[in-house]
């Protein structure tokens, strides 16, 4: 909700236009999908089951600096592995055209506390649908942080870097608990909601399956390395949670990204929907290591226009999609990824503090910014 709509210059005609041409871009990949794709994911799963297994291995013997060191971090890779390219993707559909029942979005599992029914309902139906809408969508700000200069300030604002570095630390908590949304769920009335409550016991089962996996059975399979062992594996969490949350950041929150109020959507078009993913999205440029690293959620401008094609066909859908944007003089929001960090977290300390020059909203706008 900027003050200039970077977007103004079009015409109904030229935004349905650009749905066209991205669905045709779509319909071209969906139509070359084949047995090199597939290779592909296998490939990453067998890599990251193999990583996890040599690491905890080394871990056995973890009361060494050098085994502790080497096997920490093949663990904190392992996992971000987990949770991006292979576990996100997959619990996106990115894999179902596959037809096999061990790689697809109904019954993949992965190595986090959110139970992915949960996960996929918050993130693929609410997320994707209403991308960075105020209201609408549980991922911006993780309903924490205030997101736009037109929401009204409060004084808890003062506190967002630290709610957001504390989030960053215990990500997938956090994942799980707007997964809930606790936010409005704690109220009693709402917390002894029969669907609140089973909702909330399959979180907590996830959450005590995930505990004893990690701090219990692996730590005493390590016998005398127990305690080091333990040290390593909350060391790559914290590492996978703090990386994923980086990625998210990045792609969602740096300076020139956009947000829209929930009255902006209704009866949007399809080619309205695309330009909206354009515009509240952000990349992130690097080698293919890194985006290999961040699950492809470094091309996160081209994962919310096609989130449903697979992951290792997004680099070559970039070079169109940003062709498109020169096309219609949009602005491609990226950049490396030290720069896509400081411009997220000057935003999350910016809008931390009280607008300089408060802004003129009629009632009906007040109600609409509210605090997320």
């Amino acid at each position: 909700m900027t003050a200039i709509d970077p977007t103004a210059h079009l015409t109904a005609e030229q935004i349905e236009e650009l749905g066209r041409e991205l669905d045709a871009i779509r319909d071209e990949v969906i139509a070359d999908l084949g047995e090199k794709d597939a290779a592909y994911i296998r490939k990453v799963i067998s890599a990251q089951r193999r990583l996890e297994l040599v690491s905890r291995g080394v871990l056995l013997f973890s009361f060494f600096p050098p085994a502790w060191l080497i096997g920490t971090a093949g663990l904190s890779v392992a996992k971000i592995m987990d949770n991006m390219e292979i576990g996100h993707n997959i619990l996106h559909g990115q894999w179902d055209w596959m037809r096999d029942p061990k790689i697809h979005s109904t019954t993949w599992e992965w190595d986090h506390v959110s139970p992915s029914d949960q996960w996929k309902h918050s993130h693929n139906e609410l997320h994707h649908t209403y991308t960075n809408v105020i209201g609408k969508d549980n991922d911006l700000g993780y309903g924490i942080m205030r997101v736009d200069e037109d929401q009204k300030w409060h004084p808890f604002h003062l506190g967002q870097p630290l709610w957001n570095f504390i989030n960053a630390c215990f990500f997938e908590y956090g994942i799980a608990a707007y997964d809930l949304e606790l936010g409005k769920n704690l109220h009693k009335r709402r917390r002894n909601n029969p669907e609140f409550r089973a909702r909330a016991r399959a979180v907590g089962r996830k959450i005590r399956k995930q505990v004893l996996k990690d701090y219990v059975i692996h730590p005493l399979l390590s016998g005398p390395s127990f305690l080091t062992t333990l040290a390593a594996t909350f060391t790559a969490n914290l590492v996978r949670n703090l990386w994923s949350h980086s990625v998210i950041m990045c792609g969602h929150f740096p300076e020139g990204v956009r947000v829209f109020e929930r009255r902006s959507i209704k009866g949007e078009t399809r080619g309205q929907w695309y330009l909206r993913q354009m515009m509240g999205s952000a990349n992130i440029s690097g080698s293919r290591a890194m985006h290999f690293m961040t699950g492809n959620l470094s091309h996160q401008i081209e994962h919310h226009l096609f989130p449903d094609l697979p992951s290792n066909r997004y680099a070559e859908v970039a070079v169109k999609v940003r062709a498109l944007f020169e096309k219609y003089e949009l602005e491609y929001v990226t950049g490396p990824l030290p720069k896509q960090v400081f411009s997220a977290w000057r935003k999350v300390f910016r809008l931390s503090l009280p607008n300089k020059k408060p802004k003129v909203t009629t009632p009906d706008r007040e109600k609409e910014l509210v605090a997320v």
